[in-house]
């Protein structure tokens, strides 16, 4: 059995005995079957009302598993490194806040919401994550298309212009968002949508070789020439996707704007 699958079940054995839990879910790999001995462990715990204040995550959690790491990252996220370096994920959220759950539905598909139920004595719970089944929300649409290519030219555009400076550092932060946003459109080319947020999560299973390699011609080192390599090739990858997808969605971006684009990627 893997580790994290003894401090699931531990975690579901701290929400029964604790009375201060009025419910506890689970969201990740685990609840997807995907999980792995690499993968975190994540969890909604919802504390009754009146006893929030006197709750302590901090103590909580160390009666699940020792930890090295406890902090709260930029989302308000209780972000856990065990010592077994194992990642954990925390919400603690008063029992007030659990139709929270509600908001999940417009950020995936939930294919098991069975395996998402850890534990629950408001009979609120099960009605929420069941809701949460089903088609999740279309992704290949001409909006969503014309999102991911408008904000493509936009971050290209920057990412050149920094480059041009000088500023190589910069550009090459700047370029994880071109490939965020051509990525996308691959996806949508492919048909493989299901990780819209998490493009890059199972890219390796989820693509076609023609089109991994094709992402893989947009990556870069911190290095100048890798780096107007990556940004030229991202124009050539995008001019290829629009005469996909311009059969299929109404592109807002005419085919031009990629001229005009090497034009001035080519000027000193």
């Amino acid at each position: 059995m893997l580790i994290q699958n003894k401090m699931i079940q531990r975690v579901r054995e701290k929400c029964i005995q604790d009375d201060s839990v009025s419910a506890g879910m689970m969201y990740g790999s685990f609840t997807k079957g995907e999980g792995d001995q690499y993968s975190d462990v994540e969890f909604y715990i919802f504390i009754e009302n009146d006893k929030m204040d006197d709750f302590s995550p901090r103590q909580w959690i160390s009666e699940v598993y020792p930890f090295d790491l406890i902090f709260y990252n930029e989302y308000g996220t209780e972000v856990v490194i065990f010592t077994n370096m194992i990642r954990g994920e925390f919400h603690f959220l008063p029992e007030s806040e659990i139709g929270i759950i509600k908001s999940f539905k417009p950020t995936g598909v939930f294919p098991n919401t069975d395996a998402m139920y850890i534990y629950d004595s408001t009979k609120k719970l099960k009605v929420l994550l069941d809701a949460l089944g089903g088609d999740g929300p279309k992704r290949m649409t001409d909006e969503n298309v014309n999102f991911a290519y408008n904000n493509f030219v936009n971050a290209w555009l920057m990412g050149v212009n920094i480059m041009k400076r000088g500023e190589l550092a910069r550009s090459l932060e700047v370029l994880t968002h071109v490939q965020k946003f051509i990525l996308r459109l691959i996806r949508v080319k492919e048909q493989t949508v299901e990780r819209w947020f998490n493009s890059t999560k199972n890219l390796e299973e989820d693509i076609s070789i023609e089109s991994y390699n094709d992402y893989v011609s947009i990556t870069s080192a911190l290095k100048e020439n890798e780096l107007t390599d990556a940004y030229k090739n991202a124009l050539k990858l995008a001019e290829k996707l629009y005469d996909v997808l311009a059969v299929h969605y109404k592109l807002e971006v005419n085919k031009d704007v990629i001229g005009n684009l090497y034009s001035y990627y080519l000027e000193k």
